[in-house]
């Protein structure tokens, strides 16, 4: 079996090494190209370009991008119309990956999403642009076939690949001496993101919430992972700004290591959130993006969703307080990392909700989503 391949990002690019492992378990001669990044490459897969060039996101942020995105597709597009794969994954990446699997879908190639766009939380209507693309959807969420289901299309939840690798059994003092973090009191774990941008928007509105934690809590340590080694002058000059270096350990990468030796997480809202309830910490979220983003996601009412984390959304609850664009202030994120430093029993609640909800999605997903993929080239 030939299956060509597009992730985006690091979160993609892990979501593929995982599916062509499973697969090559069942196939050892498949044979896998495209988009990857180091994950999938190390996995097997040829790659044609990285992952990282897919690492675009907002509503006008990308236009800068689009003329080189554009290029990119029509390659990927000549290329397996010569030579056809016997499958196309799309993984994430809807806005490159849509138009590219609808291209090819029209060719006679079989197309699969893996990762269904957020249409219960915005831009609802994308759900024709999937039905016109993919032959199948894997979704990584509960209650999305459903959704698929509705409008007669072929859905399949295979359980969410973050479950099945975190562990919430964690030897936090081990983790602590690894990463050289204070053996006694407690630590925050403090991830202001992973792009350039939200770093910009968030390092100083992080730091400057560290200072105030800092003021009243004397026994609190922060660790910061950082996601690319261009972000670690962002992050320490927003921390030497507001003078709470000297209270932080600032790591390269490991952020599951950060978060799990930690007894707290503040974070960009984002695949962390859920990475952080699935190990089980009481965690607080926020985000800003650009302004004019902003703006067109309120004139268009494009978010449907009453939380914009994960695991409030999986749960229905309000497990994580959101701050997002001008409520993602300092002061108010400070008080709601003191209120889970301040209340033991409120924490061990939040704790024993997320266990339920990482029960809930481990469903050993690679697998699964291999044998969504291999039963979809069985069909006559």
């Amino acid at each position: 079996m030939r299956v060509g391949l597009v992730a985006g990002e690091s979160s993609g690019d892990l979501l593929g090494a995982g599916l062509i492992t499973a697969v090559r378990e069942r196939l050892p001669d498949a044979v896998f190209e495209g988009v990857a990044g180091p994950e999938m490459l190390a996995a097997g897969c040829e790659r044609w370009a990285d992952a990282e060039e897919l690492a675009v996101m907002g509503v006008v942020e990308p236009l800068k991008h689009l003329p080189r995105l554009l290029r990119l597709r029509r390659m990927l597009i000549t290329r397996w119309r010569e030579a056809p794969p016997d499958v196309f994954v799309g993984i994430d990446a809807p806005d490159f990956n849509l138009g590219l699997e609808a291209a090819l879908k029209a060719s006679g190639i079989r197309t699969v999403h893996y990762v269904s766009p957020s249409i219960w939380a915005w831009r609802a209507g994308r759900i024709r642009k999937i039905r016109k693309a993919a032959d199948r959807v894997i979704c990584i969420l509960p209650f999305e076939p459903a959704i698929y289901g509705e409008q007669g299309m072929d859905a399949v939840f295979v359980g969410h690949p973050k479950a099945d690798a975190l562990s919430p059994d964690i030897d936090v003092p081990a983790v602590r001496r690894k990463l050289a973090l204070p053996a006694e009191g407690r630590i925050i774990a403090m991830l202001p993101g992973s792009r350039s941008s939200e770093v910009t928007r968030l390092a100083p509105v992080f730091a400057a919430t560290a200072a105030t934690i800092a003021a009243r809590e004397q026994d609190v340590h922060f660790v910061t992972p950082v996601a690319a080694p261009k972000l670690r002058p962002l992050i320490e000059a927003s921390l030497r700004q507001h003078a709470v270096a000297g209270r932080f350990t600032v790591i390269d990468g490991r952020s599951v290591e950060a978060m799990s030796a930690s007894d707290f997480v503040l974070l960009a809202s984002g695949t962390a959130a859920l990475e952080s309830a699935l190990l089980g910490k009481p965690t607080v979220a926020a985000y800003r993006v650009a302004a004019l983003t902003a703006l067109i996601t309120k004139l268009f009412r494009l978010v449907k969703v009453k939380h914009f984390t994960l695991p409030n959304l999986l749960t229905g609850e309000a497990l994580i307080p959101e701050f997002i664009q001008g409520d993602a202030e300092p002061a108010r994120i400070a008080a709601a990392v003191i209120d889970l430093l301040d209340d033991p029993a409120r924490c061990a609640a939040i704790r024993e909700r997320f266990a339920k909800l990482r029960s809930e999605l481990a469903m050993n997903s690679n697998e699964r989503a291999a044998d969504a993929l291999i039963s979809l080239t069985a069909q006559g």
